[in-house]
């Protein structure tokens, strides 16, 4: 049990070692040498775990879907609205992007077009279906315009909150992602909700963002 507990712990090390590489120069920037290193392990330790580097990265994919679905079916235990779960939803990815390396090499294994293998699916299809859902359950709340085009705007949303996140690397630190979640939804909530009740959810942004900057 202890030597599968130290194996178990050595993988994650390894796996957040990778992420953290992954994440601040791109997977093809980073070698395996230099995930031993980061890593403070042996080059037999990491080949013991992973074969390749594209299976650090299949990895690390794996854990960002896991994650994103976890927290997606937890809020969604929770009793919120559709679309306030919605909105929480993309809240929580941010913190948990702003506390550790997993989603944000994840996002940007994504986005540099790193392939996906099967079954597992492309986070951006993953987080199209998770965000179409949600908008689907808040125009029958009368939460969202019923003429909406649900499909259209969940694409909008993620590729809002992406390509936030892209250019956030270059002008802005982590920790400002909190924001730009916020302005995002402060921008869709004006096109998307009836203005009777509009002001629940731009409310409900500004703490939003006031709760995860906090973490």
């Amino acid at each position: 049990m202890a030597r599968q507990l130290r194996a178990e712990q050595t993988r994650a090390t390894i796996i957040r070692a990778a992420a953290d590489l992954f994440d601040r120069h791109g997977y093809e920037s980073t070698s395996l040498s230099d995930i031993v290193a980061h890593a403070r392990v042996t080059k037999g330790a990491l080949y013991f775990h992973f074969a390749a580097k594209d299976d650090l990265a299949h990895a690390i994919m794996e854990l960002q879907s896991r994650t994103s679905r976890r927290l997606a079916a937890e809020l969604d235990s929770r009793g919120y609205s559709s679309l306030e779960s919605l909105m929480r939803l993309t809240f929580g990815i941010a913190r948990l992007s702003v506390e550790g390396p997993i989603l944000r090499a994840g996002l940007r294994l994504a986005t540099e077009g790193h392939q996906v293998r099967p079954p597992l699916r492309h986070p951006y299809t993953e987080w199209m279906e998770l965000a179409s859902t949600r908008l689907a359950g808040a125009v029958e709340a009368a939460d969202v315009h019923p003429d909406v085009d649900v499909d259209a705007v969940a694409h909008a949303l993620v590729a809002s909150f992406v390509g936030s996140d892209v250019v956030g690397r270059t002008l802005d630190p982590a920790s400002r992602r909190p924001r730009r979640v916020a302005e995002m939804w402060r921008l869709m909530i004006r096109a998307l909700v009836p203005v009777t009740r509009r002001a629940r959810y731009v409310t409900l942004a500004a703490r939003l963002e006031r709760e995860v900057g906090r973490t």
